[in-house]
């Protein structure tokens, strides 16, 4: 395990500033009570917030004991979820974007960025590719859940059909999560062994730390928790663009964020 206390700073690179995430107001919310959330976009566990706009997601659920209901909202809304009487149980919020693109400025960035997913065995399959060792385009989507506890918070994470996924096999407000929080990591219909999963945790005060760990053979991890602090996690799948995809943005490699938000009571 790996762990460094993070500046609270954004900074403008395609390294850092990928994450992008679902984060409450309050991550516990009376039935009768509005539950507000807003979509960051940003690094290390801060950013901006950004507004409800539908010409961004591919889809935006708030799902219930297996009840799928859209997220409801109006252009340009901010905090981008607001929902009024939300249902009782554990609130899966649930939030795909469009696809995207950034460029690389120079080779080093990437090989940076490579480094910092344990991306084994990247730079080589760049270069058995054929491709240069300069800046690229990448393209990229985001697959963001969040934890919202309302009422008794009764419930469980279940696989949503995100192509990839953070599945949280813990209710980090109903179960006995003493010996930490346990998540299954999946893409497509596999889990992903043997991968790193980061971790990012807020304490009371603001301090945010990131810790690196990896899943096991069947994508699994577990996570330790403290009462009072919120975390995020992320998980990042690098491949090869569709030929059609390449073709239409010029992207040599594309990436998919899998994130989730979640808090433990203090």
């Amino acid at each position: 395990m790996r762990r460094l206390t993070l500046l609270l700073a954004i900074l403008a690179s395609p390294v850092s500033a990928h994450e992008y995430w679902i984060e409450p107001t309050d991550f516990t919310v009376a039935p009768d009570a509005t539950l507000t959330a807003q979509i960051v976009n940003g690094s290390d566990y801060t950013g901006t917030n950004l507004p409800f706009l539908p010409q961004r997601f591919v889809r935006f659920d708030d799902v219930v004991g297996g009840q799928v209901t859209p997220v409801p909202g109006r252009v340009g809304d901010v905090p981008a979820v607001q929902m009024a009487n939300p249902a009782e149980g554990l609130n899966v919020l649930v939030y795909q974007a469009r696809n995207a693109t950034v460029d690389y400025k120079d080779w080093d960035t990437f090989v940076r960025f490579t480094e910092h997913k344990d991306f084994t065995g990247i730079i080589d399959t760049h270069r058995a590719r054929g491709l240069k060792e300069e800046a690229f385009k990448e393209i990229y989507s985001r697959y963001s859940k969040s934890l919202v506890a309302v009422g008794n918070g009764a419930g469980q994470d279940s696989r949503t059909g995100l192509e990839t996924e953070i599945v949280a096999l813990t209710n980090p407000y109903t179960d006995d999560v003493s010996n930490g929080m346990r998540f299954q990591l999946w893409y497509r219909d596999a889990p992903r062994a043997n991968v790193r999963f980061e971790v990012y945790d807020r304490a009371p005060n603001g301090t945010v730390t990131q810790t690196f760990l990896k899943t096991d053979a069947q994508g699994m991890v577990t996570v330790p928790v403290k009462p009072g602090y919120t975390y995020m996690a992320d998980a990042v799948v690098i491949r090869e663009p569709a030929k059609a995809m390449a073709d239409q943005t010029g992207a040599l490699w594309e990436t998919l964020w899998a994130n989730m938000t979640w808090a433990i009571s203090e």
